[in-house]
């Protein structure tokens, strides 16, 4: 238990002739640190199993006398046996603190068997165990932060490996897996419930070097968020509560999380997190190239089945926009840029002349000129649907 002064050898004489009758008190200083372990918390003997919790002591305390009179170069068993107590108790989930009093209140029970012996065996050698009191309890205080780093260390790797079962699982729902058991053990991992009210969101990211980093937010508005990462997005998994819905969650993203991005419908339960995904990606999907916004499925519908249907969006360009295809680019682009605005404007002619920079005749004059060259009229709701999900079609449908 090294010091910061050599021993001298009346001290070395008393510390070995004391501890060779301490070692043979062990047994029942074993006995009695356990029963006053259970008096001081009944986590000792829920956590620890009798007649292991008696052993692992006896060896302990057996360990930590041998440690009074060693030599400096003798092996630091004590300090050994104090590693792998901690990490045992860690798994154990005994808490720290008591750990760290049971090692302590030890130290006051073998220092007190010490003042006994040396006053029965020499009673004027109890000054010279005065002063080397320092020596034990700095011992003590090694042994303690031994088995604390242990613990927390084990405590740590035990969180990481938990942490990674659990996003495992929660991969596994994401991913539409129905294996048994899978969404219960999720919920207790994560502290949710397995039957509530959930949704998806998924956010295109760019890595590349330079960009902002991703926010992840973790909890805003009595939201939680469980984050995932893609290659190419983000996935989070929202526990939306009692109260909270769909426009409070997307309130949160637009100030937290650049876009695109999509949002599911909200669905019941974490069983039904791999069809969330799936609606949130077929949401994300109706974001243009340059879209910046992170959208509700909820709210496009119309485009979210153009999109998830390329086939038939290609059928319904080439039906609807057919003569278009082969005007010149940039004529072709000015007459679904218009009907675009037209569209965003309600129908409002004028509102979408201020926002193309031209006059309101202008406006209904390539309209006239788009519902000439597609046989349809914008008038008509039946060609008003067709017009708006080719032009939707057209402008998220690849190649």
């Amino acid at each position: 238990m090294g010091g910061r002064r050599a021993r001298t050898e009346r001290e070395w004489s008393v510390l070995v002739s004391a501890s060779e009758v301490l070692l043979e008190r062990v047994p029942r200083l074993t006995d009695q640190l356990i029963e006053e372990l259970l008096a001081h918390s009944p986590q000792f003997d829920l956590a620890v199993p009798r007649d292991e919790h008696w052993q692992q002591i006896n060896e302990a305390m057996r360990y930590g006398v041998e440690a009074l009179a060693a030599t400096r170069s003798a092996p630091r068993r004590d300090l050994q046996y104090a590693e792998r107590l901690g990490r045992r108790r860690a798994e154990q989930g005994l808490p720290l603190d008591l750990v760290l009093y049971a090692y302590r209140h030890a130290g006051y029970l073998i220092w007190d068997q010490l003042l006994e012996i040396v006053s029965e065996k020499d009673p004027d050698a109890l000054q010279v165990l005065v002063h080397l009191a320092s020596h034990m309890w700095e011992g003590v205080d090694r042994q303690a932060s031994t088995v604390a780093d242990a613990y927390r260390g084990t405590e740590q790797e035990m969180r990481r490996r938990s942490d990674e079962r659990v996003q495992a699982l929660l991969d596994a729902l994401l991913e539409g897996r129905t294996t048994p058991g899978l969404a219960a053990s999720a919920a207790a991992g994560l502290d949710l419930p397995e039957q509530g009210r959930y949704a998806v969101v998924v956010v295109r990211v760019e890595r590349a070097a330079g960009r902002e980093p991703f926010h992840r937010v973790a909890a805003s508005d009595g939201l939680r968020f469980f984050w995932r990462m893609r290659t190419d997005y983000e996935i989070a998994v929202v526990a939306l509560g009692a109260e909270a819905g769909l426009t409070e969650l997307a309130s949160v993203l637009h100030r937290w999380c650049p876009g695109p991005g999509g949002i599911s419908p909200v669905v019941p339960g974490l069983a039904d997190l791999g069809l969330a995904r799936r609606l949130a990606e077929t949401a994300l999907r109706t974001c243009g190239p340059d879209a910046d916004r992170i959208v509700r499925l909820d709210e496009r519908l119309p485009t979210a089945m153009v999109v998830s249907q390329p086939e038939l969006a290609a059928r319904l360009i080439a039906d609807v926009f057919g003569p278009l295809l082969d005007l010149d680019p940039t004529d072709r682009a000015l007459l679904l840029e218009t009907l675009d605005a037209w569209l965003e404007c309600g129908g409002s002619a004028g509102r979408a002349a201020t926002r193309l920079y031209c006059h309101r005749n202008t406006v209904f004059n390539r309209l006239r000129r788009l519902e000439q060259l597609t046989s349809r009229s914008l008038g008509r709701p039946r060609d008003l649907i067709e017009m708006t999900l080719a032009l939707d079609a057209f402008r998220l449908t690849p190649g």
